[in-house]
């Protein structure tokens, strides 16, 4: 399906299809966690692990910017791939609120699911948290009553539904750790972190997982957007080496398009543009999974900015 075709279904979906659309993906994301699988991809709890060949984009925050998920898609040449080639999308979460196509952006993203299978990737970020995890704005609600008038409410509901049903991680073994906000504290495994939302709310990893950001200085401390933490360099160092990978490249904060800490073992990628944030620029990553692992700072020098 041509871009431009998606972008008039996207528009013109009805609350049916939109509705059957949400549940489809469902099921298709229930089935692959539960077979540990996608497709040839390995996948355990909420963790899905890419292999070490072929290539990947990788796609931070939207909310609602219909304009730059277009362009990406458009420049990256993602959906003009080959159906055998090993080239994956990774997105790390936050597709609505705050943006005035946030539905349109979940039609675009679910339908892309289901059109390319285990080469798209959806993640959880925190604007598609547990309920227990509100965050503010959340603006959804509206953006479908809007649209859909009274059947939004039951829409809604099947939303929340695909929420809990998405994964929350990626990992490309011994290079990289890709997620929505930040590394939690008090890992012992990788199975702490693909289980993460098994463990919620009695442990705080998938909290973390989805609110944390890096801070500037070596000590941890509660964060000020009321969940998640602030995570220190000696936390990035800990958990890296105990997952064996380089780098995390993470979304959840506002940037020029990306940014670094903690010495480049912390990439912030950030892909929505403009209003509320009033960036000048945003990016994406395209990724060699054969070469080998780079750093933040390689990996800032061949983002695409735009």
């Amino acid at each position: 399906m041509e871009i431009s075709q998606l972008t008039r279904k996207a528009a013109a979906s009805t609350a049916q299809e939109f509705s059957n659309l949400v549940k489809t993906s469902v099921e298709t994301l229930i089935k692959e966690r539960s077979g540990g699988k996608s497709g040839k991809l390995e996948i355990e709890g909420g963790l899905v692990y890419l292999p070490s060949q072929g290539k990947t984009i990788v796609v931070g925050d939207l909310h609602g910017d219909l304009q730059s998920l277009i362009f990406i898609l458009e420049r990256s040449g993602f959906i003009r791939s080959s159906p055998q080639a090993r080239e994956y999308i990774v997105f790390l979460g936050d597709y609505g609120d705050r943006g005035e196509k946030s539905v349109e952006v979940y039609y675009f993203i679910l339908s892309l699911k289901l059109m390319f299978k285990e080469k798209v990737i959806l993640l959880r970020g925190n604007h598609e948290g547990p309920q227990d995890l509100g965050v503010r704005p959340h603006d959804l609600p509206y953006f479908l009553s809007v649209r859909y008038r009274d059947e939004w409410r039951k829409i809604y509901e099947s939303l929340r539904e695909l929420f809990d049903s998405l994964h929350h991680s990626v990992m490309v073994r011994e290079k990289y750790l890709m997620l929505h906000g930040g590394l939690p504290e008090g890992i012992t495994s990788v199975s702490d972190i693909a289980y993460a939302h098994q463990y919620h709310p009695d442990k705080r990893y998938l909290e973390q997982i989805l609110w944390s950001d890096p801070g500037q200085t070596p000590k941890n401390y509660p964060s000020p957007r009321g969940a998640g933490r602030i995570f220190g360099e000696k936390i990035t160092r800990e958990v890296l080496g105990q997952l064996g990978v380089k780098t995390l490249i993470r979304s959840h904060e506002p940037c020029e398009g990306t940014s670094l800490n903690h010495k480049g073992k912390v990439l912030t990628l950030f892909s929505r543009k403009g209003e509320p944030y009033f960036n000048s620029r945003a990016a994406y990553l395209e990724i060699d999974l054969s070469a080998k692992a780079k750093s933040g700072q390689e990996l800032v020098k061949e983002a695409r900015y735009f």
